[in-house]
């Protein structure tokens, strides 16, 4: 239930149950927005949502050319993101203008797809998977929220092994986000990510069928 600690929408009557997915990265949160989305659910990810932004948006690629210089972008149009990231995870008022730049986009076009569902008369589970859903306050327009959660040395393990980075990088992008407390707070069920996929892939799929169950039954 909707309580003043975990806000959630009201209920609009539309059939959507709209599913925020939360977690640090390396906690397992893509195989559970996969898992979910094999299972039939429309998936919005804000990641990719935010590389349609810097790599197509005109306005935000002139500011971030204006910051970082031409460079910036490769001869095939790609942000050089790495060369960002270096860039805001060492200076926090270059980060802030980023986000400034970036987030409204973001939010604004994971509500206009939610929106256009709606227009469609689409019904079912939509996951929107958001790290930033609760900076963003979206949980708010949530009718539930699942968290994924796994110790920090798992969380070190896959990200190393998944993404290049060594573990001071690792542990560098793990300590601007959240905590798992913060996450598992915020939710209305948690998954602690310790055992394998296929564990986690059937714990996401019965938690996303409680959770509707219950909005149904408010």
């Amino acid at each position: 239930m909707p309580t003043p600690d975990r806000p959630r929408r009201p209920d609009a009557g539309d059939g959507l149950f709209i599913l925020g997915l939360v977690g640090r990265a390396g906690s397992g949160k893509s195989t559970v927005a996969r898992a979910l989305a094999a299972s039939g659910a429309v998936l919005i990810e804000a990641d990719a949502i935010g590389h349609e932004v810097t790599g197509r948006d005109p306005e935000v690629r002139s500011a971030l050319i204006a910051e970082y210089g031409p460079g910036v972008y490769g001869p095939d149009g790609a942000l050089d993101r790495p060369q960002v990231a270096a860039r805001v995870f060492s200076d926090a008022a270059a980060r802030a203008r980023l986000d400034r730049l970036v987030h409204p986009r973001i939010i604004e076009r994971i509500r206009g797809r939610i929106a256009r569902l709606v227009e469609r008369g689409w019904r079912g589970t939509v996951v929107v998977d958001a790290a930033l859903l609760l900076d963003w306050r979206l949980e708010r327009e949530c009718d539930a929220v699942l968290a994924v959660v796994a110790p920090e040395r798992e969380q070190l393990r896959r990200l190393t092994a998944a993404r290049g980075w060594n573990e001071a990088e690792a542990r560098r992008r793990l300590g601007v986000q959240r905590s798992n407390e913060d996450f598992a707070a915020a939710a209305d069920e948690t998954l602690d990510n310790r055992g394998t996929i296929e564990a986690l892939e059937l714990a996401a799929l019965g938690a996303a069928d409680r959770l509707r169950g219950n909005r149904r039954a408010r």
